[in-house]
């Protein structure tokens, strides 16, 4: 009698190529945040002034949206393999570097241009690091998987201040302000060796089985922009591609959303602190205790923004709705952080930024890097990734500046409130009335298939 055949094994390896571009966002995170824990402590030696200080912890954000360009020709030319890994070993040792200023620099003078150079370097290299992301999703997941993936590695800003920056407090009030620096800067040269080993293409990695290679391809992965041949097409740095994502409207309401999703995230990391202690009466330590649970909410968020906008797919959701939704609905959700500056408890301070921290999660997990997955042009993914990256990141800049301005000329924090929650409100009346459907630019299929502007509508091809 005959045996029946064995049942197709599949494997996950997509799943552990998701950890480890996690971990990699988490270091980059950990590295460009490290200054503000010792910052204090690197003031007080070199007796710099706040204005110093200030300018030290600028230069990353300004390198950053700089490189963020010349970061996606060189994913798109050479590979995200390569680029990755040498990225990652050159900002780790611009870390590592970063704890020696003290044995290098001479006086103040000296100090503040080696500090200024180092944190310039580190923004500048660390530029392909999540259109790079983006990439590696757009290569191993499904189109109705790259929600989650995109949500877990955006969220990696949530585990770095979790993970590191209680780490980093410890080590600078037990070793010195510099040890941060070679901590996690060794932890990223040892990552190196981790990603090279384990970082294939799917039809190119021992461990993929035919069965998820089948789930990947059949899915609309682009299992194939990171080969020879894609990587060197003619086409590829064509004038017409650049203007594809230049000219482009719904790309542009893609990159303006990404711009208010940063400018909340950089009023957290900066201001917000600030807010507790001077506003609200916190003391420092609890002020950082304080916004340990908006940064929970906001990982949360990310994870089920993610989460819905794939399973609205699933569902029979066209694209652009399953992406759109979830979004408008949490920047909505998290333009209610204004409602801080008319309460007077803290403790309802805390439960209101929780709350919109969760929306701007949401928003973050379903409508940004999601988005620019699905609608990247083939020949120049991370180009597409490092613009829409690029003038995000601008946000990174302008949003603690102002900010303060306003504070400075109004003395009112309620006024800055209403600055950020107003973000939130542009960016959702932009992907509803503006943005139009979600589809890849430059496939003549999608294009076609793509309804008309006037059509967009939530459609559903299956059951709802």
């Amino acid at each position: 009698m005959l045996k029946a055949p064995l049942a197709e094994k599949t494997s996950y390896v997509r799943i552990w190529i998701l950890m480890l571009i996690l971990l990699l966002s988490v270091v980059a995170y950990a590295d460009r945040s490290i200054l503000s824990i010792s910052g204090s402590a690197i003031k007080q030696e070199f007796g710099l002034s706040p204005i110093q200080l200030g300018l030290i912890l600028s230069a990353f954000s300004w390198a950053y949206v700089i490189g963020q360009i010349p970061g996606g020709l060189f994913l798109d030319r050479f590979g995200t393999k390569r680029v990755y890994g040498i990225t990652l070993a050159l900002w780790s040792l611009a870390t590592i570097a970063m704890g020696f200023v003290g044995e290098f620099a001479q006086g103040l003078t000296g100090a503040l241009a080696l500090m200024f150079a180092l944190r310039f370097l580190l923004g500048l290299i660390e530029a392909p690091s999540f259109p790079a992301n983006a990439r590696v999703t757009i290569m191993w997941f499904p189109k109705a998987e790259r929600g989650r993936a995109s949500s877990l590695f955006s969220s990696s800003q949530y585990f770095a201040v979790a993970i590191f920056s209680p780490l980093s407090g410890w080590l600078v009030s037990r070793f010195g302000w510099e040890w941060p620096f070679f901590v996690l800067g060794g932890i990223g040269v040892m990552t190196v060796f981790i990603w090279m080993w384990f970082m294939k293409e799917p039809r190119q990695h021992p461990g993929v089985s035919p069965a998820e290679l089948r789930h990947i391809v059949d899915g609309g992965a682009l299992v194939e922009i990171d080969s020879h041949a894609a990587r060197t097409a003619p086409s590829r740095l064509s004038k017409a591609t650049v203007k594809k994502l230049l000219n482009n409207r719904m790309l542009w309401c893609a990159y303006i959303g990404q711009y208010c999703i940063i400018a909340l995230s950089y009023f957290f990391i900066t201001w917000f602190p600030i807010y507790l202690v001077q506003s609200r009466g916190m003391n420092i330590l609890d002020a950082g205790f304080a916004t340990i649970a908006p940064a929970l909410f906001g990982f949360l968020g990310g994870i089920s923004g993610g989460y819905i906008s794939d399973r609205l797919i699933t569902q029979g959701w066209s694209i652009s709705w399953a992406r759109k939704t979830p979004y408008i609905v949490g920047m909505l959700m998290a333009s209610t952080l204004v409602i801080a500056a008319v309460v007077s408890s803290n403790v309802w301070i805390i439960a209101i930024m929780s709350f919109a921290f969760f929306g701007k999660g949401v928003a973050a997990g379903a409508g940004t890097w999601a988005v620019i997955s699905d609608t990247a042009p083939k020949e120049a993914v991370g180009l597409a990734g490092a613009i829409f990256n690029g003038i995000g990141n601008i946000a990174g800049i302008l949003t603690p500046l102002l900010f303060g301005v306003i504070v400075a000329l109004t003395g009112s924090y309620g006024i800055g409130l209403l600055f950020v929650a107003a973000h939130c409100i542009v960016a959702a009346l932009l992907f509803l009335f503006v943005m139009g459907p979600i589809h890849r630019v430059g496939d003549a299929q999608e294009d076609a298939a793509a309804p008309r502007y006037a059509d967009d509508k939530p459609q559903v091809t299956g059951h709802a």
